[in-house]
């Protein structure tokens, strides 16, 4: 990504996304393509071509939020890209990296017993993690990034029998939290694109931060377990996530994860 014209690329992307059909423009003839072409989604946006070309270019990168509110609509974007569409245009300050994470927060961690914790920051970094946790998985140990081990470390493959929708919701919510300002994150992006599967992904520029939701693993010791992820902002410390995993009481789940340790 781009610091400097993210909102063009996001733009681009995006437009190729739409199908003229659902967008009630003729599909017939030879399209060069395969979304809008940019007069297309001008003229659904209620804009000009010359100035839809300025933003997609980097030219214009701050839009009112009148044009910005006109092409979500016309883009079809969910909230969490239309939200991504604006905090594009209109960016706050670079916030502050923490990577130290209170003894409170470690305190937290180990008091959950038998439940999987740990903090990351909004570039995927893990800054701390209980025991359970760590022995969950290796790519929770604190120094790991997780979207590093996610699309370059084949155990991750083996480990997610959900692999490909886990990846995917990985690269959106990278997209989602991360900002494009920052040369570490700049960095990280460069080298996961090695990995063709990222490439495809971030390519899409889907947008989903990470939500509470099922994960199922495939344990190498426990075998398989489907655990609830929970995620909370640490307060004080708006970048780092606290990221925690519980089994159905009861569950084969709940039983595999007390035999972790």
């Amino acid at each position: 990504m781009a610091a400097d014209n993210a909102l063009g690329e996001f733009l681009k992307a995006r437009r190729g996304r739409v199908p003229p059909s659902r967008a009630d423009l003729p599909a017939h003839g030879r399209r060069r393509v395969a979304g809008l072409r940019r007069d297309e989604l001008a003229r659904l946006a209620g804009i000009s071509e010359p100035y839809l070309t300025r933003l997609e270019q980097g030219v214009d990168q701050h839009p009112s939020p009148q044009v910005l509110r006109a092409l979500a609509r016309a883009l079809e974007l969910d909230a969490d890209a239309s939200g991504h569409l604006f905090a594009l245009a209109a960016p706050g300050p670079v916030p502050p990296t923490e990577t130290e994470v209170a003894p409170d927060v470690h305190q937290l961690l180990d008091a959950w017993a038998g439940t999987p914790a740990y903090v990351r920051d909004r570039r995927f970094d893990v800054l701390a993690a209980n025991k359970w946790a760590r022995a969950l998985a290796p790519m929770y140990e604190p120094g790991h990034n997780l979207a590093r081990d996610m699309f370059l470390d084949p155990e991750a493959r083996r480990l997610f029998p959900d692999w490909p929708g886990i990846a995917a919701q990985t690269a959106a919510a990278l997209r989602a939290e991360a900002d494009p300002r920052d040369p570490r994150f700049a960095r990280l992006v460069a080298e996961l694109e090695a990995d063709e599967d990222f490439r495809e992904l971030w390519s899409r520029h889907d947008v989903r931060p990470s939500r509470d939701e099922l994960k199922r693993f495939t344990h190498p010791v426990v075998g398989e377990l489907a655990l609830r992820r929970q995620a909370l902002t640490v307060g004080g410390a708006e970048q780092q996530v606290i990221i925690v995993y519980q089994a159905v009481p009861g569950s084969p789940s709940e039983a595999a994860l007390a035999r972790l340790l």
